[in-house]
């Protein structure tokens, strides 16, 4: 999606009257209690959907609007957030109900109070241990979304071969419009991502798949994790993007290190972990991610040399 076409789908999107009775009345038939909306307060901060906080009858939900096309992104995000609650490490909203209604797609979950103290390393030791869940393969019994950008999770037995096709070449087709250098220096890095992991074999730990600070809240019941991209992968990349935008304290990376200490090529391996999400911001909003992602790719070929 470009810039332009971003900015006007957003345009349309947020000059769409929602029908808030039709969404009342889904809560209402998931819940068997009768639900009307008291109050709704839009919340700020998203850039992909309208959010809202709606109370009623001593309920609270927090609901994501979109329009209509994107029924399968929160259909996908509502199994994710089931994903994230099974191991129960961690506070994950739990997914009510989603849908459309007149033209437009909308998910309603738990809503989050966050007025909780600050308690990162709290939040460093529960995500390790998530990432101790695990399972046999890579990726996901069911594809969803980074951002609107699909995600393939294709279950694959091998790790380098499931960020091969998966990750990297997918985001670098989409990106081919950008530049021909871009292309070239990224299909001799797929190429050679087998060097990377030559001394490290990860294990398919479940990860959130887009946990930047954006995406994590302290609350009274303590910390969140929210908006994932869930697969079962490495768990490097979870810690990765944490780097990539930061908003994480030192505690909550010393309190990861001291549940579950990562292994040895962490550095390096956090720029190709990393690149991925650059190469997708790159598709979504445009051209100005795109230094960004030739210098990341020509670091590490660099380590080739």
């Amino acid at each position: 999606m470009t810039d332009l076409s971003f900015t006007i789908h957003h345009l349309f999107m947020f000059h769409q009257t929602t029908n808030w009775q039709g969404i009342a009345k889904h809560i209402s038939e998931t819940t068997k209690q009768t639900f009307q909306i008291q109050n709704k307060h839009k919340i700020a901060g998203g850039c992909i959907n309208n959010t809202y906080h709606i109370e009623g009858n001593n309920q609270n939900y927090f609901v994501k609007i979109n329009t209509a096309q994107y029924q399968d992104m929160f259909a996908a995000e509502a199994a994710g957030l089931k994903e994230l609650r099974k191991p129960a490490a961690i506070k994950v909203p739990k997914p009510l109900c989603w849908g459309t209604t007149d033209n437009q797609a909308y998910l309603v979950m738990e809503y989050l109070n966050r007025h909780g103290e600050h308690h990162s390393s709290e939040l460093g030791q529960q995500l390790a241990r998530l990432h101790q869940e695990t399972r046999p393969k890579f990726g996901w019994h069911h594809d969803n979304y980074i951002g609107t950008t699909p995600q393939v999770n294709t279950q694959e037995n091998d790790w380098v071969i499931f960020w091969q096709k998966h990750r990297f070449s997918f985001q670098l087709k989409l990106a081919a419009p950008y530049s021909k250098k871009l292309q070239n220096n990224g299909e001799r890095l797929i190429a050679e991502i087998g060097h990377f992991f030559t001394d490290y074999q990860p294990q398919p730990s479940l990860l959130h798949g887009d946990l930047w600070s954006g995406n994590y809240a302290i609350t009274t019941e303590g910390p969140a994790i929210y908006d994932p991209a869930v697969y079962y992968g490495d768990r490097e990349a979870d810690i990765a993007m944490t780097e990539l935008f930061g908003g994480f304290s030192k505690r909550f990376y010393d309190a990861y290190q001291e549940t579950w200490p990562l292994d040895s090529g962490y550095s390096t391996r956090k720029v190709l972990y990393n690149l991925y999400h650059i190469l997708n911001h790159l598709n979504l909003f445009g051209g100005g991610y795109l230094g960004q992602a030739e210098s990341m790719i020509a670091s590490l070929l660099s380590e080739l040399r």
